[in-house]
């Protein structure tokens, strides 16, 4: 069974006085354990499509399951569960707590699930050591650099071992170096872990790592490509 699948979606807001039309019956299967790389233009649709995919967003029509459990018949509550405990989000402005260090930013997800204080610190700094930040911890994000940063909210992605990693632009803000590292560490979430991983992204590098590339414009499908 596919982790993720989409049939017929489709997704409609209005913008203002305009009528946007962001995806135009878009199908996509996503199998345990691959990475997908979604790419396109500026207003392909690439970040409605994610949102739908980390049940963020609703569609207008079409279906949309996760594990085989349908997205449209869960409720606001399950929805909230189901992204908690099941879906890892990295995000371009990495989005940390300037106030916290890089541990408590990484324990947060926890907290909202209950987790025991001891629990969840013991996590953070297995998790920390995970992507190479044993020795910055108790660092707060305006003493990090780009690229540390990003390990931070990688890290924090995993704190409650989800099934997927959903990550928006996660080189956006980053030197080529940089993003070439972070693009590595997804790939090791995969290939060791079994963990999928889906980016939106503009990195021609992050083709590399990706078993799919698949472009839209215009809110569909225009080529899907398998890397051997």
């Amino acid at each position: 069974m596919p982790l993720l699948e989409l049939a017929g979606i489709t997704k409609d807001y209005r913008l203002g006085k305009t009528f946007v039309h962001a995806l135009r019956g878009l199908d996509l299967t996503i199998e345990q354990g691959e990475i997908v790389a979604l790419m396109g233009p500026s207003g392909s649709g690439k970040s409605t499509l994610m949102h739908i995919l980390g049940a963020l967003d609703t569609p207008t029509s079409g279906t949309a399951a996760f594990d085989g459990q349908s997205l449209q018949q869960l409720s606001e509550n399950q929805l909230v569960t189901l992204r908690g405990r099941k879906v890892g989000f990295v995000f371009q402005t990495f989005n940390l707590v300037p106030t916290l260090s890089a541990q408590k930013n990484v324990e947060l997800p926890m907290i909202f699930l209950g987790v025991p204080k001891r629990k969840r610190a013991a996590r953070a700094k297995e998790l920390l050591t995970k992507v190479g930040l044993a020795d910055r911890i108790r660092h707060k994000p305006n003493e990090l650099s780009g690229g540390e940063r990003q390990r931070v909210a990688i890290a924090r992605a995993l704190a409650n071992n989800p099934e997927i990693i959903l990550a928006d632009e996660p080189t956006g803000n980053l030197d080529t170096e940089t993003g070439g590292t972070i693009l590595e560490l997804l790939r090791r979430l995969s290939v060791d872990d079994g963990r999928t991983v889906v980016l939106v992204t503009h990195d021609p590098e992050a083709v590399r790592i990706a078993g799919r590339v698949i472009r839209l414009r215009d809110g569909r499908t225009v080529e899907e490509t398998a890397n051997a």
